[in-house]
């Protein structure tokens, strides 16, 4: 489909006619010659010809340019399926026990954050028919071990949000190590509170136990649902013990089995109080599987939305215009050239 954006400018075709008529009243010059008649019977050359189509293509390039100002535009029909109703925050621990290579990534052991985002990454974006990606969605970050900080707030520029989960390190502070889960769903609370979204919802991604921070786990949680917050919570990590990288006194990096306890009994009374669910990760594919149930679980009310989108088409017009232009000017300069 094909539209004008400036019609009105089609009136400057009105300018044809009248330019037409004043090139046939223009005399040329002319030569005595005698014996005309033999000359009149000779029959018209090539350079002849192309001298009688020059107002002619002083016309095509009028009505050339007077439809290119017109701004001809050509319609590309567009349906989007957009999202609405869903805003999520992304809850994601950071603490040490985080470094722990009991999880396995394309073939190699990655520690757990590794695998949590790499997962997390294909949940918003999408990659496979069990994920199908939240673009529509508002998605936030809220990371925590000893203390809870806001990565991003509640956003739909998903390029971002992924960019800033790539800077996302484990933390390499003592003074910082911890799992306060209860102050990251406070924090977590606060970035949806103001969302305009229906439906909100908390993944909350833990390794351990809450043993940090002012707030309990489960007052946080009720406060959540009172909010209209639904919580799911995952326990990431394998049962019983784990090799977990150390730095040792003289600058090595050495793998200890280190025990691991995450309180399963807190998580499922967080998801509970809340409505969400309980989950617990034991690899990679366990993970995956896992948001792909949460991914079914809260849809968006999709919506079907047509626009039109249009591609500037003026230079299919202005580009011909020009080369019969330049066509003129060579030719009435050279072959075609009258002495006056």
């Amino acid at each position: 489909m094909i539209r004008l954006a400036y019609p009105y400018a089609l009136f400057g075709l009105l300018l044809l006619p009248l330019l037409l008529a004043l090139q046939r009243r223009q005399q040329p010059s002319a030569i005595s010659f005698p014996a005309i008649q033999e000359l009149a019977a000779l029959p018209p050359s090539m350079m002849t010809r192309l001298r009688r189509l020059l107002p002619w293509m002083r016309a095509v390039v009028l009505i050339l340019v007077v439809v290119a100002l017109a701004r001809p535009q050509q319609g590309l029909q567009v349906t989007k399926l957009y999202s609405e109703g869903i805003a999520i925050a992304a809850v994601v621990d950071i603490s040490g026990s985080m470094r722990a290579l009991d999880l396995t990534l394309n073939g190699q052991q990655q520690n757990r954050l590794e695998v949590v985002k790499h997962t997390f990454r294909h949940f918003v974006r999408g990659g496979n028919a069990e994920l199908s990606g939240r673009g529509g969605d508002m998605i936030g970050m809220v990371t925590f071990a000893r203390y809870a900080d806001s990565i991003s707030p509640l956003t739909l520029d998903h390029d971002t949000l992924l960019a800033l989960l790539d800077q996302v390190q484990i933390v390499s502070l003592t003074e910082e190590d911890g799992t306060a889960i209860g102050e990251a769903i406070a924090l977590g609370i606060e970035r949806l509170r103001d969302a305009k979204s229906t439906s909100k919802v908390m993944i909350l991604l833990t390794d351990g136990a809450n043993n940090a921070g002012e707030t309990e786990p489960l007052e946080a949680a009720k406060i959540a649902q009172a909010m209209g917050i639904k919580i799911y919570t995952i326990g990431t990590g394998t049962r019983g013990v784990a090799p977990v990288p150390v730095r040792t006194a003289d600058g090595r990096t050495v793998l200890q089995r280190m025990r691991v306890f995450i309180d399963e009994r807190t998580l499922t009374d967080i998801a509970k109080t809340t409505g969400g669910r309980y989950f617990r990760a034991t690899d990679t594919s366990a993970l995956q599987e896992i948001y792909s149930e949460i991914n079914r679980l809260e849809k968006s009310a999709n919506v079907l939305e047509h626009y039109q989108q249009y591609a500037e088409r003026f230079a299919w017009f202005l580009l011909p215009a020009l080369g019969l232009l330049l066509i003129e000017l060579f030719l009435i300069n050279t072959r075609l050239r009258t002495i006056p």
